[in-house]
Protein backbone atom coordinates (compact mmCIF):
# COMPACT_ATOMS: atom_id res chain seq x y z
CA UNK A 1 0.00 0.00 0.00
CA UNK A 2 1.42 3.46 -0.88
CA UNK A 3 2.30 6.10 1.67
CA UNK A 4 -0.39 8.60 2.58
CA UNK A 5 0.31 12.09 1.23
CA UNK A 6 -0.05 14.99 3.63
CA UNK A 7 -2.14 17.96 2.55
CA UNK A 8 0.37 20.65 1.55
CA UNK A 9 -1.89 23.60 2.37
CA UNK A 10 -2.47 22.21 5.86
CA UNK A 11 1.23 21.63 6.36
CA UNK A 12 1.92 25.34 5.70
CA UNK A 13 -0.73 26.55 8.17
CA UNK A 14 -0.37 24.27 11.20
CA UNK A 15 2.40 22.77 13.29
CA UNK A 16 2.38 20.01 15.87
CA UNK A 17 4.29 20.31 19.14
CA UNK A 18 6.15 17.46 20.80
CA UNK A 19 3.26 17.11 23.23
CA UNK A 20 0.79 16.64 20.38
CA UNK A 21 -0.86 20.07 20.42
CA UNK A 22 -1.73 21.59 17.05
CA UNK A 23 -0.91 25.29 16.70
CA UNK A 24 -1.87 27.85 14.07
CA UNK A 25 -1.19 31.54 13.38
CA UNK A 26 -4.12 33.88 13.90
CA UNK A 27 -5.55 35.96 11.06
CA UNK A 28 -5.40 39.73 10.80
CA UNK A 29 -1.67 40.50 10.56
CA UNK A 30 -1.33 41.18 6.83
CA UNK A 31 -2.25 44.83 6.32
CA UNK A 32 -3.68 47.94 8.03
CA UNK A 33 -1.40 47.34 11.00
CA UNK A 34 -0.82 51.05 11.56
CA UNK A 35 -4.41 51.44 12.74
CA UNK A 36 -4.05 48.66 15.31
CA UNK A 37 -2.81 48.97 18.87
CA UNK A 38 0.55 47.36 19.59
CA UNK A 39 -1.12 45.22 22.22
CA UNK A 40 -3.45 43.79 19.59
CA UNK A 41 -0.60 43.12 17.16
CA UNK A 42 1.33 41.24 19.84
CA UNK A 43 -1.75 39.20 20.75
CA UNK A 44 -2.33 38.22 17.11
CA UNK A 45 1.34 37.34 16.61
CA UNK A 46 1.22 34.51 19.16
CA UNK A 47 0.44 31.00 17.95
CA UNK A 48 -2.86 29.62 19.20
CA UNK A 49 -3.93 26.01 19.81
CA UNK A 50 -6.53 24.50 17.51
CA UNK A 51 -9.87 23.72 19.17
CA UNK A 52 -10.31 20.11 20.28
CA UNK A 53 -13.16 19.44 17.87
CA UNK A 54 -10.92 20.33 14.87
CA UNK A 55 -7.68 18.74 16.07
CA UNK A 56 -8.32 15.23 14.72
CA UNK A 57 -9.22 16.45 11.24
CA UNK A 58 -6.09 18.64 11.05
CA UNK A 59 -3.89 15.76 12.19
CA UNK A 60 -5.46 13.51 9.56
CA UNK A 61 -4.68 16.07 6.83
CA UNK A 62 -1.11 16.29 8.10
CA UNK A 63 -0.75 12.51 7.83
CA UNK A 64 -0.24 12.08 11.59
CA UNK A 65 -3.29 9.86 12.14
Amino acid sequence: MPKMKSNRATKKRFRVTKGGKVLYAKAGLRHNLGNMRGKDRRRLARLAPVADEHRDSVLRLLGKR
